[in-house]
């Protein structure tokens, strides 16, 4: 998108450089373009849009204090990021955000040397800047590592790891915490700010520390001075459990005053150790609509800004895979009591309002924290309850240890309900559900299905809920091929696949999202076609049977190649010593990077024209 007249100060803007060289009174005038131009550039690309337009102002004040790129701003998760990526570089390209070879949804060490360290999944950015503070410390460098991480985000027990160890070796780092939903804004006014401006400066810093070395020598002094202190701060400032992992804590502060933050970060850039600020934002500042509504402009599709509503879908008569998980989840949980409903605050996302609603005693939230809702959920088995964990493919592998030591070791009854399978699209590698075939199947006691279509998810749904022991059904995002969903529920037969066209020679064997691209191309050849069904286990009958018939075997999957539904098969023949040829195709050994799903499965060779072009190149 071209700038104009209509961002006079932004249009000298193509570097951080640019920033630092404006005077302090430019920086608000440069605010309010710079979330005038985020709103203009996402109103035509879609993409992250809330939490951008709430740290707007963050943004501009760290690019202005801080040197970067020397010095290293890390962004946890990245949704907040896309104010930083305008200001570095990126500002022309911005309406190609998420596209096919357009600017990445998140933050890449690949796209810019501003993105110090690539994200998407949460709660990582604290780690990755103590990392980065410790090896610049041993390499005798200057320079300063910034974290930014969310309310949400810091739920996550690894940013308390991390913080635990940058607290015990008292390392260089600044943590910022953006605050955009907890409740604490009476400490946000005239008398917190004059506070936090006394407790950065250099002057209470060096006080402080003079202090202690005078008392340290007078332990019952110290220990009276020391109490003092944590009771006062602790009086205007909720800050005791970070200053008691060995923190400087600072705030909380208006992360939308300027005057207030370029300040307090000027005074924090000269201050060594480890350091707490603490701001507190608006989701959607700026923007009326995303303000009374920032979860439905979170992440938002192309609309007109002018209106005070995004564009509504029409309605469709088919449902998506994420509602067909839904609707099942509550009509199961009203016939059997014993489901319980978990999800890592995925709560829209996974389909589960409307279980919360109608089940509010059953349903759990327990946060970014994927490890501990996989444990959770254990535990509820181990007590008879039947926990049906909603999650997304790439998220899931977050708890992989949980997954295997507490799950599927004891084989209990846990149902996963993998949402985002495959390839998700705009959102890049970071969120692409490429690998659960593989690191699900190679689990003992585990069961892995995948639906073909959405009357069929919800009966594998049901399937793997009656199934006594750890079980798995993965779908893609989105909608499948519009096969009605019949209200009842039936359990399909474990390990047993179906031929959904009788053919001669070629047999395909395809695996959910897959099998309809297969069905295409296989009639086009006369081959048969075999909805597998089952990764695991697989239909050992059928393929040997298959095998006798048929010449060559071909197994499609949306997911890697190595460990997936197609080597489960070259295992097996070659177990049986069955010498044939086989065509695997899959997901390629690399990170698939974004585009539309339709764009990268015609990239990746997954969708009937390249499956048909494989198998005969591959018979020829």
């Amino acid at each position: 998108m071209k700038t104009s007249t209509l961002y006079p100060l932004l249009d000298q803007i193509n570097l951080p450089a640019d920033v630092r060289k404006l005077s302090k009174d430019q920086l608000k005038p440069l605010a309010k373009e710079l979330r005038e131009f985020l709103t203009q550039t996402v109103s035509v690309s879609g993409g992250h849009f809330a939490a951008g337009l709430g740290t707007v102002e963050l943004t501009v004040a760290l690019h202005y204090v801080f040197d970067t790129p020397s010095d290293q701003l890390v962004w946890d998760v990245g949704h907040q990021a896309y104010p930083h990526k305008i200001l570095t570089g990126r500002k022309e390209r911005m309406t190609t955000i998420r596209t096919r070879d357009g600017v990445s949804a998140f933050p890449s060490r690949f796209e810019s040397e501003y993105d110090a360290f690539g994200v998407g999944h949460s709660s990582t950015s604290i780690s990755a800047a103590l990392g980065m503070a410790i090896a610049s410390n041993l390499k005798g460098e200057d320079q300063q590592m910034v974290a930014i991480i969310g309310d949400g985000s810091i739920t996550g027990g690894m940013a308390f790891e991390a913080m635990n160890h940058a607290g015990a070796i008292d390392a260089n780092l600044l943590v910022i915490l953006n605050d955009n939903d907890m409740s604490i804004s009476p400490p946000v006014g005239a008398m917190s700010n004059y506070l936090t401006k006394i407790l950065s400066s250099k002057l209470y810093s060096s006080v402080r520390e003079e202090s202690k070395k005078v008392l340290s020598k007078m332990p019952s002094v110290w220990e009276l001075a020391r109490r003092t202190e944590e009771h006062m701060k602790g009086m205007i400032v909720p800050g005791t459990l970070f200053e008691e992992l060995g923190f400087n804590y600072i705030g909380p502060i208006d992360g939308h005053d300027l005057d207030m933050l370029v300040p307090t970060l000027e005074n924090l850039k000269h201050i060594s150790g480890p350091r707490f600020l603490h701001i507190v934002t608006k989701k959607g500042k700026g923007y009326p609509p995303a303000e009374k509504d920032p979860l439905a402009y979170h992440g938002v599709s192309a609309f007109d800004p002018s209106k005070d509503a995004l564009p509504k879908s029409a309605p469709s008569p088919h449902p998506t895979y994420t509602e067909v998980f839904g609707n099942w989840l509550c009509d199961m949980a009203a016939k059997d009591e014993r489901l319980l409903g978990i999800t890592p605050a995925m709560r829209e996302g996974s389909g589960l309002v409307k279980f919360s609603e109608q089940f509010p005693s059953r349903y759990f939230d327990v946060a970014i924290a994927e490890q501990h809702a996989v444990t959770l959920a254990a535990g509820q088995a181990c007590q008879g309850a039947k926990p049906v964990v909603a999650i997304y493919s790439t998220f899931l592998q977050r708890a992989y240890d949980q997954l295997i030591h507490d799950v599927a070791l004891q084989n209990l009854d846990v149902l996963f309900a993998l949402d985002r399978a495959g390839l998700v699209g705009p959102d890049g590698p970071t969120h692409a559900g490429s690998f659960d075939y593989s690191y699900m199947s190679c689990l003992p006691n585990m069961l892995v299905m995948a639906p073909a279509d959405e009357n069929e998810c919800r009966q594998m749904l049901y399937t793997g809920f009656l199934h006594e022991g750890p079980a798995s059904v993965r779908y893609p995002r989105g909608k499948g091929p519009g096969v009605a969903v019949q209200k009842t529920m039936t359990a399909l037969p474990i390990g047993k696949a179906e031929i959904r066209h009788k053919g001669s020679r070629i047999a395909i064997l395809a695996w959910g999202s897959m099998v309809t691209p297969a069905l295409e191309a296989g009639k086009s050849l006369n081959a048969t076609v075999v909805n597998m069904r089952f990764v695991k286990p697989i239909d050992k009958v059928l393929i040997l049977e298959l095998a006798k018939s048929h010449e060559i075997f071909v197994t499609v999957e949306e997911n890697a190649i190595p460990g997936g539904a197609g080597s489960a098969v070259n295992n097996f023949l070659q177990v049986q010593r069955i010498l044939m040829p086989v065509l695997n195709i899959g997901l390629p050994d690399s990170f698939v990077e974004q585009g539309t799903r339709e764009e990268l499965l015609a990239f990746c060779g997954l969708d009937a024209v390249s499956i048909l072009k494989r198998i005969e190149t591959f018979c020829a």
